[in-house]
């Protein structure tokens, strides 16, 4: 049976196009992007290739291919216009076989730098349209700091887990509707990497945004110092 999925990714994310098959590794795995065949796994694991060394005419793909040998999920990390295409993902059998198919359109960058004053709030766009069947996680530095379940009356937040150390306590504000992200009353230790994760039931996306937050003191001697290096420059080349 052959599906078609579409997929809508930005520029700088990673995704996994999801088989939904489970394999007993005794079946031969092959994927193809525009009918060319970018990745394999056969022969129980003892043969596999990714991009060139599948096919020597093609490097699009150096080091971002990753090939899920229990799946059969295809993932692509840090993901560029020039990918998007038709994805092909086959598991073949003794007696069988399955075949999915990926139209994966990739637009504009998602990776978002935003600098803050201390105390300010910030809001992280997931830039998607919300869909009930999606599961959304945000994690702060790796570590899960909120999460939108299916079920949209189910959201938990920073203290609710376990490995959470709580430094968001009653600061972070989850909007259930779109899955933005928005940290309240900003301190300079929120300043790090967010990532948020977007599982649907054909695929799983990972977007990233950098948060700097610095203090006005911090802010004003930026200032203050970029202005002295310019009257600098400007007396230098009036000798």
């Amino acid at each position: 049976m052959v599906y078609s999925v579409l997929v809508f990714v930005m520029v700088g994310d990673s995704v996994t196009l999801h088989n939904d098959v489970e394999t007993n590794q005794q079946e031969k795995i092959k994927c193809f992007f525009n009918d060319i065949r970018i990745a394999q796994i056969s022969d129980y694991l003892s043969k596999t290739c990714t991009d060139v060394q599948c096919n020597e005419d093609t490097e699009r793909f150096r080091d971002r291919l990753k090939l899920d040998n229990q799946t059969g999920s295809l993932t692509i990390t840090n993901i560029t216009t020039t990918d998007s295409g038709d994805y092909k993902l086959q598991i073949i059998g003794s007696d069988s076989m399955s075949e999915k198919i990926f139209r994966v359109t990739v637009q504009g960058e998602s990776y978002n730098k935003c600098l803050k004053i201390q105390g300010e709030s910030v809001t992280l766009d997931p830039g998607v349209i919300k869909n009930t069947n999606y599961l959304m996680t945000w994690y702060f530095n790796e570590t899960l700091i909120a999460e939108i379940a299916r079920d949209p009356s189910k959201i938990s937040t920073d203290d609710e887990f376990e490995d959470a150390d709580g430094r968001f306590r009653d600061r972070l504000k989850v909007d259930h509707q779109t899955g933005s992200l928005t940290i309240m009353n900003t301190r300079e230790p929120d300043s790090g990497l967010y990532r948020l994760e977007i599982i649907t039931n054909s695929s799983s996306i990972r977007r990233q945004h950098s948060i700097r937050i610095i203090s006005e003191k911090s802010l004003s001697e930026n200032v203050t110092s970029e202005y002295n290096s310019a009257i600098q420059i400007i007396s230098l080349d009036k000798v």
